[in-house]
């Protein structure tokens, strides 16, 4: 199956930002869309919003942390369209702060859902997708992954981890299965800065009022990646402001 009219795609981190900006964008080109988060009443108004617009979608309580949460997803997307044919794992972290905060819990916050969530869908989907003959893996990495910034040290090795855990899936893949990374900039979303400490929180606030760029932005290099022909597997796209260093 080529394109995306009549994929079925699971998206974790789905209940607001480049989450629920791709599955919207995804639905409305024709793809069923299983959305995964933990914020269930946002999880319903996306399903809500792609239903009314005569998209398929369906909503799963997930934390991505849990790896009977993220099983539970894609079994879900089995069931209610028979097929998985896409999973994007999403959901992301970004409490950064400064090293001398020892913000310790956050670091591991970050390692447990921006790392782990990822290995956790490979666990999840790889089985589905090689019994299948077919499937693709996207994983949100960032461009911390590739210019590292103060007060960003545990976020970006996070980021840099997915990247590097990506590169070998896809190595190890074989002819049937897609691996990509979606590498975003600043981008419109309420996670930016959320958790962080206060001074740094302001910071990325202020940033992002001034450079970052829409979800929608982010939406739309998923798509390209998913509607390639088969054979073809785009490995990373980088996609950021034209403002941002």
């Amino acid at each position: 199956m080529t394109g995306i009219k009549g994929k079925t795609v699971a998206i974790t981190g789905a209940s607001s930002g480049i989450g629920a900006a791709t599955a919207i964008h995804l639905a409305a080109r024709g793809a069923a869309v299983v959305l995964g988060a933990r914020r269930t009443d946002r999880l319903d108004d996306v399903v809500q919003r792609i239903t009314d617009s005569g998209g398929a979608a369906v909503a799963v309580c997930t934390d991505v942390r849990r790896r009977g949460d993220v099983e539970h997803l894609v079994g879900a997307a089995r069931r209610r369209f028979g097929r998985l044919d896409v999973l994007f794992s999403n959901a992301g972290s970004m409490a950064v702060s400064a090293f001398d905060d020892l913000r310790v819990d956050d670091w591991q916050q970050m390692i447990d859902v921006n790392l782990t969530g990822v290995l956790n869908g490979i666990s999840a989907a790889l089985p589905v997708f090689r019994a299948q003959g077919s499937g693709h893996f996207i994983h949100t990495a960032s461009t911390a992954a590739h210019r590292i910034v103060a007060t960003q040290g545990a976020y970006a090795a996070t980021k840099a981890a997915v990247r590097v855990v990506s590169e070998a899936l896809r190595q190890e893949a074989g002819p049937d299965l897609r691996v990509t990374v979606i590498s975003p900039g600043l981008t419109d979303t309420e996670g930016v800065g959320k958790g962080a400490s206060p001074d740094v929180a302001r910071q990325l606030s202020a940033l992002r009022a001034d450079l970052a760029m829409p979800s929608d932005a982010v939406a739309r290099a998923v798509a390209f990646a998913i509607e390639q022909p088969e054979g073809v597997d785009v490995g990373e796209i980088v996609v950021r402001p034209t403002a941002q260093s």
